[in-house]
């Protein structure tokens, strides 16, 4: 059994979290495996970053390049590969579980496993959307808000983070186009209330039928609820979709806890229910979805990682955090 265990750990995901943990688990000359189908995860795909603390403006993909870059370099590997499932795979002989994680190419083992694979943003899959993703369309305020100051712009969504995200425009944009489904928010009623200000229009009862624009984003064509014909032209420099998350559940669902909504309960350690496996960023019940804030738990449930290796199996990496660690076994 021993001889298949090839992996100390494997990070499923790789956006901030999954990469930040795989920098630390490599530090810590653990033998890690970081399997996902892209690099960057949601962060990849904005335009512009400004809140990175000590970085400063930089784009998305090559605040990414320069996490999957630290990872490799402290001896992470890296597939690119699509995760089916992840179960147990047996115990060793002092009862010490290991995994198996289950792709589209291969099967790979380890005796941990970080989950940090993020959510997905619901998307309204109209005319547009794709084509305009990174070009006035996007899916987080607080990530791209500031970007569109003393500009007109549209949001999408009914919830807090649609209202919140309003509130939050109207102080630097001379027109924000609430657009909701309804005439009811789910948003909490301290928050509607101060919807009612001159720069805020509501839109209301009314959903999105396409996004145009040439380059960028000029326009939203939305279609009244009750009458499809009665059509509205909203001019507009982007639009902020903000209709929840998809939560891709099947790969871990009766593996691991859960809360109502699919994401992975974790202690303050980043721990799960089961013990070796390990979650953070998107995916977890942390509150706020920020890169800063998914590195971070991604440090440390990689950190954790390594204290429960320590502890169960004797783990045979040294305790070092500095300098370029081999992975263990080279």
């Amino acid at each position: 059994m021993e001889e298949k265990i090839i992996y100390d750990t494997i990070i499923v995901g790789g956006g901030a979290a999954g990469l930040t943990a795989a920098i630390y688990t490599s530090r810590r000359a653990m033998k890690t495996l970081l399997v996902s189908q892209d690099i960057g995860g949601q962060a990849a795909t904005t335009e512009e970053i400004e809140n990175y603390p000590g970085v400063g403006l930089i784009t998305g993909p090559d605040l990414m390049s320069q996490f999957k870059k630290q990872a490799e370099q402290f001896g992470t590997k890296i597939v690119a590969a699509e995760v089916i499932s992840t179960k147990e795979g047996g115990q060793d002989e002092k009862g010490v579980p290991y995994y198996e994680v289950i792709t589209n190419t291969e099967t790979f083992t380890a005796w941990s496993v970080i989950l940090a694979y993020g959510l997905t943003h619901r998307h309204l899959n109209v005319p547009g959307e794709s084509e305009f993703g990174g070009k006035g369309v996007s899916y987080c305020v607080t990530c791209d808000g500031p970007l569109f100051k003393n500009r007109n712009i549209a949001i999408v969504g009914g919830g807090n983070s649609a209202v919140d995200g309003a509130l939050l425009l109207a102080k630097i944009c001379p027109k924000v186009y609430l657009i909701h489904r309804s005439s009811d928010f789910k948003a909490e009623a301290i928050l509607v209330e101060q919807l009612q200000q001159p720069n805020i229009e509501l839109v209301l009862n009314s959903e999105v039928q396409e996004i145009k624009g040439d380059t960028r984003v000029h326009q939203v064509v939305v279609n009244d609820i009750n009458d499809k014909t009665k059509t509205k032209i909203i001019e507009t420099d982007g639009i902020f979709i903000e209709v929840g998350y998809v939560v891709n559940s099947k790969l871990i669902d009766g593996f691991v806890e859960l809360d109502a909504r699919k994401q992975i309960k974790i202690s303050p350690d980043a721990e799960t229910s089961r013990a070796g496996i390990f979650a953070a960023g998107d995916i977890t019940t942390i509150s706020y979805k920020q890169i800063v804030i998914s590195a971070g738990w991604g440090a440390t449930a990689g950190l954790k990682c390594y204290e429960y290796l320590q502890k169960a199996r004797g783990f045979r990496g040294v305790n070092i955090d500095w300098g370029i660690a081999k992975p263990a076994g080279k």
